[in-house]
């Protein structure tokens, strides 16, 4: 079984901002599964079939900051290697709309990554990297803040219509 975990915030305030791309990438995986709330895992699962694998979709119910927690409990109690585990994130260090596939690389900063690390005493996970950054150069916000900031209804079409198809036909998994 493959584990993919999608990193973001919970609740309705944060669901259209760019930190939240992970959760984002992660619905339109799932399609019309039901997710249903998993206590031990600390988040939301649901379970689909891609490229013929098993796969456990998880979307932690904790703050970004502490995402390590949800992976490490299902990491855990499934007893997953590191290699089955694929986390999907907003990355700052690249551009909106481009993306990377890399196993034990990230950004620079990122504490939902560092969560995941600490809680999986392993950096070699797969890292679905998906840019978001799109600030102006000449007027830019700091990083904190931009994350926070929801994407534009255009930036929203090109991640559900170009961005996330793309990164699916990779069969990254």
């Amino acid at each position: 079984m493959k584990l993919l975990v999608g990193l973001g915030n919970p609740g309705e305030k944060y669901a259209k901002n760019r930190h939240n791309v992970g959760f984002m990438f992660l619905d339109t995986l799932a399609g019309e599964a039901n997710w249903r709330e998993e206590k031990k895992f600390y988040g939301m699962v649901t379970e689909v079939e891609l490229n013929g694998k098993k796969c456990l979709l998880l979307k932690p119910g904790t703050f970004m900051n502490d995402s390590g927690k949800a992976v490490g409990a299902v990491v855990g109690f499934y007893k997953l290697n590191v290699s089955d585990v694929f986390v999907i994130h907003d990355d700052l260090d690249i551009s909106f709309s481009s993306w990377k596939i890399q196993q034990g690389r990230g950004p620079k900063v990122h504490n939902g990554i560092t969560s995941v690390e600490e809680s999986l005493g392993d950096v070699n996970f797969w890292r679905v990297r998906i840019g978001v950054d799109g600030r102006d150069f000449e007027n830019r916000i700091d990083g904190y803040s931009y994350v926070l900031k929801d994407f534009t209804v255009k930036e929203l079409n090109v991640l559900k219509e170009d961005v996330f198809p793309a990164i699916k036909k990779t069969s990254f998994i």
